[in-house]
C-alpha cells in the first residue's frame, strides 16, 4: 500500500508537468540562451558561451547531451527539465523518510509533486529543475552522512555538492554553510572524512577559479532591470509555498499590490499554513540547525541584492528549497492532533491543486510573452521580400534564428551589447555600465537625438530604395515609456530607481519611430505577447 501511495503521487507529478508543456510562444530569452550555448561545439564556442553567462557549465553540458540524443525541438528541450522534476519527487520522499519516516516522506513527495514553483521550472529550458534535484540529493546525503559516514554516503555527499558548484555560480554559498554544518557535527569522530571533503572543495575551487573570476567580473547589463525591496523577501516565501508565482522575473515593490480575495485565499492562506508548520518543526534543535543553513544562505543572497550584485529572484535561492519543504513536512508530522493535521494539509493541497487545475495563472498556463517564436511568426506573416531590412531593438539576430531564416535580408540590431554607440557621440560601454543614469540624463531629456538620427540614416534609411521594406522589432516589456513619460521620469525623484534598460530602449524606440516616420510609410503594425513589429516601406516617387 505504501508503494501505491508513492506511485499515485508520482503519477500526479508527471501529469502536472506534462500539461501544456508545448508553449506556442517558443523559447524566451533565458531559455534561448540555454539552447544557443548547448548547440555550440565543445571546442569552438561552447566554453566562451558559458563564460559570457552568469552560471556554471554543468547544466549546459546536460542540455547538450540531451539535444544530441533527442534533438532540438522545443517540446523535447522542455522534456530535459521534466525528467529531473519527476526524479525530484522520489528524492524528496527519501529525504522525508530518512528524517522522520515514510509518512513524512509522502508529505515531502506530495508537496514536490504539487509545487507550482517546481512545476513551472520543470517546463522551463533552464537549469533550475536540475539544480533542485541536485540540491535535494545534497540534502539527502547530508542527512545520511550524519547517521552513517560510510564511503557510499561520503561519496554521495561530495558528488552532489560538487554538482551544485558546477551548476550554479552562487551555489557555493549554500555548499559552504552546508559543509560547516556537517563538519561541526562530525569533526570529533571523523576528522579524516572532514579533511577529505574540505580538501576536495579546495581542489575544485582552485580548478574552476579562472572561470568563476571571469563570470563574476564580466561586465554585463543582465541584472539592470530590478532592485531590492523587502517585498521580494515575502514573494520568495509565497512563490515557494503558495500556488501563485510572482517573483519569476521581477516582482512589484508592494507586497499587497493585489489585495483581492483570490490573493488572500491562494497566496496568503497557503503561505501562513506553511509558516506555521515550519515554526512547529523548529521546536526541535536538529531542525533548527538545518534551518540555519537555509537562512544564512538566503541572508547572503539578500546582502548581494542590496549591494546591487543580483536581483533577488526566487529561483536564485532554490538550493534551500528542499530544506524548507522538509521542515514543512516535519511540522505537519509533529502535529499530534490527527484531525488538525489532516485538516491543515487538506486545505493546503486543495488550494494548490485547485489553483493549478482551474486558474489561468497556474504555472503551466503562464504565457512566455517574450517567446522568440512570436517574432518569427510575425515576420513570416509580413511577406517581406528578399533584400528587405529588419531592425531588432534589445536582442540580436541570433536570438531568433531557430524560428526564422534571415539569410535573404539585411539585418541590424541595437542590443544590450552595442547600444552605447547608438545613443551618444562618445558611446562608452564602461561609462554606461558604471554610471548610466547620470551619463545619459541629458540625452533622455531631449525629445530629439540628432546623433541617433544620423546613425539610423547611415545604417538603414539612406540605403533603402523605393519598394523596399523595413521591419522594426520592439520588445515592449523593456521599452514602454513614451516621449512625454521619459521627460517626466528624468525630472522626477525616482529617476535613478528606474532600471537603465527601460530608459535606454524606450528612448531608442521613441527615436526610431520618430525618425522613420519622416522618410518611410507604415504599411503594417502587429503586436503579440510582449512584442511589437512595425513594417515600414519606402514608396516609389
Amino acid at each position: 500500500m505504501k508503494k501505491l501511495y508513492l506511485c499515485v503521487i508520482l503519477c500526479l507529478g508527471i501529469i502536472l508537468r506534462f500539461i501544456f508543456l508545448d508553449k506556442p510562444e517558443g523559447l524566451w530569452n533565458d531559455e534561448y540562451v540555454s539552447y544557443m550555448i548547448s548547440q555550440k561545439p565543445l571546442l569552438d564556442g561552447f566554453w566562451q558561451g558559458v563564460m559570457s553567462q552568469c552560471h556554471m557549465p554543468f547544466y549546459y553540458l546536460y542540455l547538450k547531451l540531451s539535444t544530441i540524443l533527442f534533438g532540438t525541438n522545443d517540446y523535447v528541450l522542455r522534456l530535459s527539465s521534466v525528467l529531473p522534476g519527476i526524479l525530484s519527487i522520489t528524492v524528496m520522499y527519501y529525504i522525508g523518510k530518512e528524517s522522520n519516516g515514510k509518512n513524512t516522506g509522502f508529505i515531502c513527495a506530495l508537496f514536490c509533486a504539487c509545487s507550482s514553483f517546481l512545476i513551472y521550472y520543470s517546463q522551463e529550458v533552464r537549469l533550475y529543475s536540475l539544480l533542485f534535484l541536485i540540491s535535494a540529493c545534497s540534502l539527502l546525503y547530508t542527512l545520511r552522512i550524519l547517521k552513517n559516514t560510510c564511503p557510499k554516503n561520503v561519496v554521495g555527499y561530495v558528488i552532489s555538492n560538487l554538482f551544485i558548484l558546477f551548476t550554479h555560480t552562487i551555489g557555493f554559498v549554500y555548499v559552504f554553510f552546508n559543509m560547516l554544518y556537517v563538519s561541526k557535527k562530525l569533526y570529533k569522530s571523523f576528522k579524516k572524512q572532514i579533511i577529505f571533503i574540505w580538501g576536495s572543495v579546495v581542489v575544485v575551487i582552485l580548478a574552476i577559479l579562472p572561470l568563476v573570476i571571469k563570470i563574476l567580473t564580466e561586465k554585463t547589463f543582465s541584472q539592470w532591470w530590478g532592485h531590492f525591496t523587502t517585498s521580494k523577501v515575502l514573494f520568495v516565501f509565497t512563490d515557494y509555498f503558495s500556488p501563485t508565482l510572482t517573483n519569476l522575473t521581477n516582482s512589484p515593490d508592494n507586497f499587497f499590490y493585489n489585495p483581492t480575495l483570490e490573493f488572500v485565499i491562494f497566496c496568503i492562506v497557503p503561505a501562513l499554513i506553511a509558516f506555521g508548520l515550519i515554526i512547529r518543526a523548529l521546536f526541535r534543535k536538529e531542525n533548527r540547525e538545518l534551518f540555519y543553513i537555509a537562512m544564512l544562505t538566503f541572508t547572503v543572497l539578500c546582502a548581494a541584492s542590496i549591494s546591487g550584485k543580483l536581483v533577488l529572484l526566487t529561483k536564485y535561492s532554490i538550493e534551500i528549497y528542499p530544506i524548507l519543504i522538509l521542515l514543512f513536512a516535519l511540522g505537519a508530522s509533529y502535529t499530534r492532533v490527527k484531525t488538525l493535521k489532516i485538516g491543515v494539509l487538506s486545505i493546503f493541497f486543495i488550494l494548490s491543486l485547485g489553483f493549478i487545475a482551474g486558474n489561468p495563472k497556474a504555472p503551466q498556463r503562464i504565457p512566455r510573452s517574450e517567446g522568440h517564436k512570436i517574432v518569427g511568426d510575425i515576420l513570416k506573416n509580413l511577406n517581406l521580400k528578399s533584400g528587405d531590412y529588419i531592425l531588432f531593438e534589445y536582442y540580436a539576430q541570433d536570438r531568433f534564428e531557430k524560428y526564422f531564416d534571415f539569410s535573404k535580408y539585411n539585418v541590424l540590431s541595437i542590443n544590450k551589447g552595442n547600444f552605447p554607440e547608438y545613443l551618444t557621440q562618445n558611446g562608452d560601454y564602461k561609462k554606461a555600465y558604471l554610471s548610466g543614469h547620470e551619463f545619459y540624463k541629458s540625452t533622455f531629456s531631449e525629445q530629439n537625438n540628432p546623433y541617433f538620427a544620423n546613425k539610423l540614416s547611415d545604417k538603414i534609411t539612406t540605403k533603402i530604395i523605393p519598394g523596399q521594406n523595413l521591419a522594426v522589432v520592439i520588445l515592449d516589456s523593456v521599452s514602454f515609456f513614451g516621449n512625454q513619460q521619459m521627460l517626466s521620469i528624468v525630472n522626477s525623484e525616482n529617476y535613478t530607481k528606474i532600471p537603465l534598460f527601460y530608459l535606454v530602449f524606450s528612448h531608442l524606440k521613441n527615436q526610431t519611430v520618430l525618425n522613420l516616420m519622416k522618410t518611410l510609410e507604415v504599411e503594417d503594425f502587429q503586436t503579440s505577447g510582449s512584442w511589437t513589429v512595425i513594417k515600414f516601406t519606402k514608396l516609389y516617387k
